[in-house]
């Protein structure tokens, strides 16, 4: 998390633990996007059933991949830091760059690496903008309603980049809307 705000875990609470799923992995306290590798926290009651269900598609987490987890778990923790204060110097760069467009506004993420900003003022819908994006400006994003309807109207930004990358995407996101707008 950022800006001094404590993660509070809800396994912290006993009476949501025989009703609780906690899924988290490596990713964003170690950097380690791409990897691909996590854990589960559930009660014994639904192990069966999650194994039956999962077994092809979540085991057999490749052995350097195993050990590299553990090496982030039990190597000096001082570079977490480090990593979070590079993501936060990302996070403002990216969150100031879309507010400054037109028709675009985004709230500070407290967490993660990930952007939502809202993009309805652009006059296009969610999957066209991601769509013309890339395939006009080369700018990657994952339109909202990826994650359900209410997602219509936001597209999602990762932020795990370099700052002179962010820069780059937003200098191209600002002129291709720019000219959208003429052409529109």
């Amino acid at each position: 998390t950022y800006d001094g705000q404590e993660h509070v875990s809800l396994l912290t609470y006993p009476q949501l633990e025989k009703r609780l799923i906690l899924l988290d992995g490596w990713s964003k306290t170690y950097a380690m996007t791409g990897w691909r590798l996590g854990y589960a926290v559930w009660p014994e009651s639904l192990v069966e059933g999650a194994t039956r269900l999962a077994i092809n598609c979540h085991s057999c987490v490749n052995a350097a991949t195993q050990h590299a987890g553990i090496a982030a778990l039990d190597g000096p923790q001082d570079s977490v830091a480090e990593m979070l204060a590079a993501f936060d110097e990302r996070r403002h760069v990216i969150v100031d760059g879309l507010n400054a467009m037109q028709g675009v506004s985004c709230r500070t993420p407290g967490g993660a690496f990930y952007t939502f900003p809202n993009i309805s003022g652009t006059g296009m819908n969610a999957r066209d903008l991601q769509s013309r994006m890339l395939e006009e400006a080369g700018i990657a994003t994952i339109a909202g309603t990826s994650f359900g309807a209410y997602g219509e109207g936001y597209l999602r930004f990762s932020y795990a980049n370099s700052v002179d990358n962010i820069r780059r995407a937003l200098e191209r996101m600002t002129e291709f809307l720019s000219s959208a707008k003429m052409a529109g």
